[in-house]
């Protein structure tokens, strides 16, 4: 006897996220319009300013310290300059808390304060007085410095998105600081403090015994042959 096959045509059921049960024709992406949850979006914004927030306020007391580990003064100036510009970056985005009516509040950024903390351990880890010093300290500097970059980047488009075109220009500011600041750091690197650095002792590989080069040249030469044959 034959089994009712069921019917093939039969449209599939899509997936639905839990909860959303809702048939209210007035619900729609940003929320609804009885106070339940508001934009996703919004949320995300709001903890990445307070992110950035504390993240900057950290930077107001870890700057003066790299400033003062510096062995130039071209270096220790580049830093007391952001130092200010800084403070700068505190004020607008307080301004752009206000713009979108929230208070201004930083949420632990724990990848700051890893930075700040590698900045401190790069002072401990080099001589004073040295240019490897301030070598040390631009590269500490300019890993802040791309977080920052990453950061404000992503803040200015999500502004321009959800069209705080006002919070979007203030960030925008802060935004092209941070980039400048960075090609300065890689300025005084090239052109001076690195170059300077090269000097302050040989490297190990210049005391192989004479020869050695050659040796490694000939093992180079061996271990092609042998990867030629096996192919």
């Amino acid at each position: 006897m034959r089994q009712n096959s069921k019917n093939k045509t039969q449209p599939r059921q899509t997936k639905t996220a839990v909860g959303n049960k809702s048939k209210n024709p007035q619900t729609n992406k940003r929320g609804s319009s009885n106070g339940q949850q508001g934009s996703l979006l919004e949320q995300l914004f709001v903890n990445q300013l307070k992110d950035i927030y504390y993240a900057e306020q950290l930077l107001l007391k870890a700057i003066p310290k790299m400033a003062d580990a510096c062995t130039t003064e071209e270096l220790e100036d580049a830093f007391r300059h952001h130092l200010q510009q800084t403070e700068r970056h505190v004020k607008r985005l307080e301004k752009v808390f206000q713009i979108i009516g929230k208070k201004p509040e930083g949420k632990k950024c724990d990848a700051m304060e890893g930075l700040v903390k590698e900045g401190e351990h790069m002072i401990k880890e080099t001589k004073e007085g040295t240019m490897t010093r301030d070598a040390g300290l631009i590269i500490a500097a300019q890993k802040v410095e791309h977080y920052e970059i990453a950061s404000y980047g992503s803040l200015v488009q999500l502004a321009i998105t959800m069209g705080l075109h006002r919070a979007s220009d203030l960030l925008d500011k802060t935004l092209v600081e941070e980039g400048n600041t960075d090609g300065s750091l890689t300025h005084i690197a090239e052109t001076y403090i690195n170059l300077e650095a090269d000097g302050e002792g040989g490297y190990s590989w210049e005391k192989r015994k004479e020869g050695g080069d050659e040796e490694m040249e000939e093992e180079d030469v061996e271990m092609e042959t042998a990867e030629s044959a096996n192919m």
